[in-house]
């Protein structure tokens, strides 16, 4: 029986071996992490302040391991109302250089600090005066000494055996990419309607959604006046479709509901009754400027499927009104 396949007949050592080296490698990463957080200094207030001046974009860059990191900070970056992109240094020597205007600031990353790849872009905005923020783990490498601001990263092992491949250096390098990023969002107080605008799809948009956002409006709402005889009541909250119709003044402002409920409780001679007379008073509305998440938490407390929206709850007045259904389809629920 060959090494192989004695391997995959008794696994359990190897299982075991394999958990020791995770945990082992993530204890690396958190102690590594916790280093730089009480290492890192005034030079990264410095940077943050640097690029929160920046008018045109940051221009991130980096090779290898670093640049992938370098991807995915610009990305962050932008997603934060902070315009940023990324530009590859091999890329910049054949052209890529004009990506970046004097207006623009240039964050770059490298391990080493000595990246001959960067040696073009470092060069590029010296000369035309363009701000650089450097990342390395050499305090006394080129791109720290060349840069505006330099954030030197704590002498720490990259993770495993070898003590070689990208682990412990690339973790902290996107620690403080994201350290950047909120510190810039705070900076510009940020908000979640602000983050919404650069999210409006996926699972981050559908969070931020309004009640506004998914609201009906207009003739689809189902609306009557409280001396409405009930058998138009019917027809209206048939026609409407959503198992409900409201009761309004004349003003517009919400008076009650009626749902099945209601006309269970009403059957004796309903037909012969107004919609004041079997209406809920009071009902439970939402702000349209409310999250549409907050209105999914509502409708399961009271245990309905709809809710009227409201203008404030000061007027009272009718504006939409949200299904459970246009929440779930947006992806909210």
């Amino acid at each position: 029986m060959t090494r192989e396949a004695e391997s995959l007949n008794d696994p359990a050592p190897n299982r075991s071996k394999m958990l020791e080296s995770g945990r082992r490698v993530i204890l690396s990463e958190a102690e590594a992490l916790l280093s730089l957080a009480n290492e890192i200094d005034g030079n990264f207030s410095e940077a943050v302040e640097l690029l929160s001046k920046t008018t045109g974009r940051v221009i991130v860059s980096g090779i290898g391991k670093s640049g992938h990191i370098g991807r995915k900070i610009a990305a962050t970056l932008a997603s934060t109302g902070k315009p940023a992109h990324f530009v590859h240094p091999a890329e910049a020597s054949h052209g890529d250089l004009g990506m970046m205007a004097v207006n623009d600031s240039a964050l770059v990353l490298s391990n080493s600090g000595e990246t001959a790849e960067l040696t073009d872009i470092i060069a590029y905005t010296r000369r035309f005066g363009i701000p650089l923020v450097g990342i390395a783990g050499n305090r006394k490498s080129i791109l720290i000494r060349q840069a505006d601001v330099g954030i030197v990263l704590p002498e720490a092992c990259e993770a495993g055996e070898i003590r070689l491949i990208p682990t412990v250096s690339t973790t902290m390098m996107l620690a403080v990419g994201d350290a950047i990023a909120v510190s810039l969002m705070e900076h510009r107080s940020f908000t979640p309607e602000l983050f919404r605008e650069f999210h409006p799809g996926g699972r981050l948009g559908a969070r931020l959604s309004t009640v506004r956002d998914l609201m009906h409006t207009g003739k689809t709402m189902p609306l009557i006046s409280g001396e409405m005889e009930m058998a138009e009541a019917l027809i209206e909250m048939s026609q409407k479709g959503f198992g409900v119709v409201g009761v309004c003044c004349a003003d517009g402002k919400l008076e009650g509901i009626i749902t099945d409920g209601d006309l269970r409780r009403h059957m004796e001679n309903l037909l012969g009754k107004r919609a004041c007379e079997v209406m809920t008073n009071n009902p439970v509305t939402i702000a349209a400027g409310d999250l549409a998440a907050n209105a999914v938490g509502l409708m399961n407390e009271k245990m309905v499927t709809c809710l009227f929206v409201v203008d404030s709850q000061e007027t009272g007045r009718v504006s939409g009104i949200l299904h459970i259904h246009d929440c779930l389809r947006a992806g909210v629920g």
